[in-house]
């Protein structure tokens, strides 16, 4: 079933959603999936019921195509998985909207996609065989000529109706891909490039070495708020003066 709100993958919302009866009996996938198991029950219908009759010359039933028993065991077989193939996918169309998991509905798309085109070539494969094996029947008294041509015919049609299955499948898948790709990461693009295109060095040219000539910096004297005037230190003992005073130089 296909969404057209939100995010979906494969037919069907991520989140899972409900499943719509009316909805699917009007989709396509679901009427020509209706008429692939229509046409397999005709033709494994009418093999088993009329495709095996008995000659007038012997008691042993043989296949209406050609007495050629292969044939008609061939597209038996091939109804027979078809008609339980339908029912399972039919079944599996219903369930998938209630998948929540994408990764579950990629298998179920894969699967679908793989029969659908395998049973697409089995039976183009039934029907030249069958076309062939008719073609070369010639005593076709006491043959029942409809339900061989039925079978002919529905083994036609049958290829048509999975190829159909399969374009659908394909879809779907392609659908499916594109709705739960994750985006790269791409690096922007910068306007200018950081670097020249191309690095060219360019050539050396020595030159002398012509020092300047050094003036010293001169500096003005500090200035002083008064005149230097030295003073006695407070801290004098009376008695060394005295002696200083007092002494006298011996003359000789």
């Amino acid at each position: 079933m296909e969404e057209t709100g939100g995010a979906s993958a494969y037919g069907a919302s991520l989140a899972g959603g409900g499943f719509d009866f009316h909805k699917f009996i009007r989709q396509p996938q679901t009427i020509v999936r209706f008429l692939s198991w229509l046409f397999s029950i005709v033709v494994f219908g009418c093999i088993t019921a009329e495709g095996y009759v008995n000659s007038l010359h012997s008691s042993e039933a043989k296949c209406i195509f050609n007495q050629n028993d292969s044939a008609c065991q061939y597209a038996s077989s091939i109804g027979v998985i078809a008609f339980l193939a339908c029912a399972v996918f039919l079944l599996l169309d219903a369930y998938l909207p209630l998948m929540s998991n994408a990764q579950d509905r990629k298998y179920a798309v894969m699967a679908d996609l793989g029969f659908s085109g395998a049973w697409t070539f089995l039976w183009f494969v039934c029907f030249c065989l069958l076309a062939s094996q008719w073609g070369r029947t010639h005593d076709i008294s006491g043959i029942p000529e409809d339900a061989a041509r039925a079978t002919v015919a529905f083994s036609f049609f049958s290829i048509a109706t999975w190829g159909i299955l399969g374009y659908f499948a394909y879809i779907r898948y392609r659908r499916g891909v594109d709705d739960v790709a994750v985006p790269t990461y791409e690096e922007p693009k910068m306007d200018h490039s950081p670097y020249p295109p191309t690095y060219a060095p360019t050539s050396y040219t020595p030159t002398a070495y012509n020092p300047t000539p050094y003036a010293p910096t001169t500096y003005s004297t500090y200035p002083t708020s008064g005149p230097d005037v030295y003073q006695q230190p407070p801290f004098t003992t009376s008695g060394d003066t005295k002696e200083d005073l007092g002494y006298q130089p011996p003359n000789y």
